[in-house]
């Protein structure tokens, strides 16, 4: 523990980690059971005590403690239950809930061996609890029978290695937070150090002035001594020539000494940089020591032979990264063991080897790092999955037979969304592909689906090896530097005028034989000016094979290495703006967030940013606007083009944050949302709409995958004027209640 209060958990075993995620979710626990006894139905906490009963139950089996798991997945049966409305935790359920709590922090806290014994001596009331758990879980009275509360064992936990135990490498324990800050001075001091290579060049130019002074000097004294040799003028201009040669003379060692200085402090500066970054670094093999074993359990309880294999245990990863990576990668194995890999009567009679292959797998690449999952099972059945989707009333049934497989692949990062038939220990509650996504998006990283059906499946994990240093291309815009991350650049062009097309009104660039749309980085950055003409143009291409965009450049400025700096949190989340870092000279540097800036170019392409206000003709009618706000893009093409055949004039927004943007760029008659959606969800949408003055009074429809009453009362809760389902949003009565709202489409 440092003097801030903050642990660095890298020297610990999976067995402290274990601990250490138990305190915390057991602190949730308990906190979230004292809100849940004065208001039963907060759906909020509902959902964050399943959730921490789920993760201790995770972490539980990745170290082995059977009975944790046991008593974490009882609470988090009781949880599931109260959320689908099947049992109302009252009182006595809480006191059943709080003791089960209880009972698992206690055990928590004891080494394996401890705990075998403390189990044995309280066995009958441990299965008291579990009674009482299963009797609340069904609404029931919990048993008569008083469960004693856990006795603390005389044992204590061991405590983690101290750095005197330790040999040539011991370990010192630093906060996070701490190592951040060094990690950041050791960046500014290489960038100051490198900006006195310029103060060196500045010297030299000034010695050569010097010089050329002397000359000057020089060839007045000849011209003087011709005309006066005896002189007092001519004595006095050669002892200034003598002075000013001495100068020199000293200006020159100077220059040499500070130039070793300047160098020396550079290449300090430069060991300290590059041993604060190694300082964050950690082995891939530290963050899944316990992944073997939890393959080797599931294979068993699932009956089930996997050869397992790690690959790349010595990739270097920021142990921030790392420490976050097991909870991911753990859904990952999960869902590969129990949905993927098939038993193995089944992979005999696909004429498979009875043993499974599973591979998980760590590499860099582009200066990024590359985790991939995968498994020879029986892959994703893309219609049984599609069929799935409409059975869960997520979309219907003429929607999802128009949907990619790409876009059916998406709906297994939905919340709640499973395919397991029945709920076991392993999986089966929709909880995890939707923690991954989240987590991935936090950090600047994305996942993607590579479906072989009949022969397995692998999910590709893409992020940063380290969240504190980037590699990124530096490129002026409107006079100014912008950094691109290097692993979100598909790649770099320098594209002839002449190559540019036009179609329909906007212009593409041929690249790979398809078109990609070409956009000014001023136009989506929203910056002034008029870009530089030529007849070749920088433009830094980004996206993935299924959708690519061209961004035109003022010029390249080459690669740089940036220490990532966070933007002030009082301006929240800045548009297309990630981070900012320092050039070599000290000057600021923007770095780009690529994910928003593909939204901003969306948006730019579709024509809502690029329309033009233009005065009405008398006696023309003013034709309604409709800002149509969802994630996906067959939902809001569909929704635009069945508002444009009615007569509206429709502009589209790609989530929440977007949605907001485009209120505050436009006038809108009515505003139809999603709930579902990254960086503002629809109800936080129609809440801020309700509490700005400008806005308040704008009708606004929500359009969801929720069906359930408590979603279309949230909804309505939060002011929306209509709720609707995706399954029903191309019928008639849609049309009226738009109609209802702003009347027809032109006036």
């Amino acid at each position: 523990m440092t003097a801030d209060g903050n642990q660095d958990l890298s020297s610990f075993s999976m067995m402290d980690l274990f601990r250490t995620e138990a305190e915390a979710q057991t602190a949730i626990l308990n906190e979230g059971l004292l809100e849940i006894e004065k208001d039963p139905t907060s759906k909020p906490w509902l959902e964050r005590l399943m959730r921490a009963a789920h993760s201790v139950k995770g972490a539980a089996r990745i170290v082995g403690l059977t009975k944790v798991v046991t008593v974490a997945h009882a609470l988090e049966d009781c949880f599931v239950a109260a959320q689908k409305e099947q049992i109302v935790i009252g009182p006595d359920q809480a006191d059943i809930l709080l003791k089960g709590v209880d009972t698992l922090a206690q055990m928590s806290k004891l080494s394996e061996k401890d705990l075998e014994k403390w189990i044995g001596d309280h066995q009958g009331e441990i299965n008291d609890l579990l009674g009482g758990l299963e009797a609340a879980k069904t609404g029931g009275p919990a048993p008569a029978r008083k469960v004693a509360q856990p006795v603390p064992p005389a044992a204590k936990p061991p405590a983690a290695p101290s750095a005197a135990e330790g040999e040539q490498d011991r370990g010192v324990r630093v906060s996070a937070e701490n190592l951040s800050r060094i990690m950041g001075l050791a960046g500014e001091s290489a960038v100051q150090a490198h900006r006195l290579e310029a103060f060196t060049s500045a010297l030299v130019g000034l010695k050569s002035r010097h010089a050329e002074l002397l000359r000057m000097m020089r060839s007045a004294d000849s011209a003087q001594e011709r005309l006066d040799p005896k002189g007092r003028s001519c004595q006095a201009l050669r002892e200034m020539l003598q002075k000013a040669e001495t100068f020199q003379h000293l200006t020159m060692q100077r220059i040499e000494e500070f130039d070793l200085i300047a160098r020396q402090l550079t290449d300090v500066a430069d060991r300290l940089y590059r041993e604060a970054i190694a300082s964050r670094m950690r082995p891939f093999a530290d963050g899944v020591a316990g992944f073997p074993r939890l393959i080797r359990d599931l294979s068993k309880q699932l009956g089930k032979k996997v050869k397992f294999e790690v690959l790349g245990k010595r990739t270097q990863v920021d142990r921030d990264i790392l420490d976050k990576l097991e909870t991911p990668l753990t859904h990952f194995l999960q869902n590969s063991m129990d949905h993927g890999i098939e038993p193995p009567a089944e992979r005999l009679a696909a004429g498979k080897n009875v043993e499974a292959s599973l591979k998980l797998e760590a590499r860099h690449r582009a200066g990024r790092l590359m985790i991939t999952v995968s498994d020879d099972g029986r892959g994703i059945d893309i219609d049984r999955l599609r069929k799935r989707i409409v059975e869960k009333g997520l979309v219907a049934e003429d929607t999802a037979a128009r949907l990619s497989e790409a876009e059916i692949l998406d709906f297994l990062f939905l919340p709640g969304f499973s395919t397991a038939e029945n709920v076991t220990e392993v999986s089966g509650r929709g909880v995890g592909l939707d923690v991954v996504r989240t987590f991935l998006h936090d950090l600047g990283g994305s996942v993607r689906v590579e479906n072989n059906p009949g022969r397995g499946v692998r999910f590709h994990l893409e992020m940063p090896v380290t969240r504190s240093v980037m590699r990124a291309l530096v490129v002026e815009i409107s006079g100014d530097p912008y950094a691109f991350p290097l692993g979100r650049i598909e790649r770099l062009a320098d594209v002839a005028a002449s190559e540019v097309k036009m179609l329909e009104g906007r212009q593409y660039l041929p690249l790979d034989g398809k078109n990609i749309g070409l956009i000014d980085a001023r136009q989506v950055l929203e910056l002034g000016g008029q870009s530089p003409q030529g007849e070749k143009w920088p433009v830094v291409v980004i996206g993935d094979e299924e959708v690519r965009y061209g961004i035109k450049v003022d010029c390249f400025l080459g690669e740089r290495e940036l220490v990532v700096r966070a933007l002030d949190l009082r301006l929240g989340k800045v548009q297309d703006l990630s981070a900012v870092s320092l050039m070599e000279d000290g000057s600021p540097v923007l770095i780009l967030d690529v994910e928003d800036l593909q939204r901003s170019i969306q948006n730019l392409l579709s024509g809502r940013r690029l329309e033009k206000i233009r005065p009405g003709l008398p006696g023309q009618k003013k034709q309604k606007r409709i800002l149509v706000v969802d994630d996906s893009i067959t939902v809001r093409e569909m929704q635009r083009r069945i508002l444009q055949n009615r007569g509206y004039d429709v502009d589209v927004a790609v989530d929440g944050m977007d949605g907001w943007n485009s209120l505050y760029s436009g006038q809108y008659n009515l505003v139809i949302s999603d709930v579902d959606m990254p960086r503002m969800n629809g109800f936080d949408l129609v809440r801020r709409i309700r509490q700005d003055s400008r806005l308040s009074a704008l009708p606004v429809m929500i359009v969801s995958y929720k069906e359930r009453q408590e979603d279309r009362m949230r909804g309505l809760e939060a002011g929306a004027n209509y709720y609707f389902t995706k399954g029903g949003f191309h019928d008639e009565a849609f049309m009226r209640a738009i109609v209802d709202l702003i009347g027809e489409a032109q006036e």
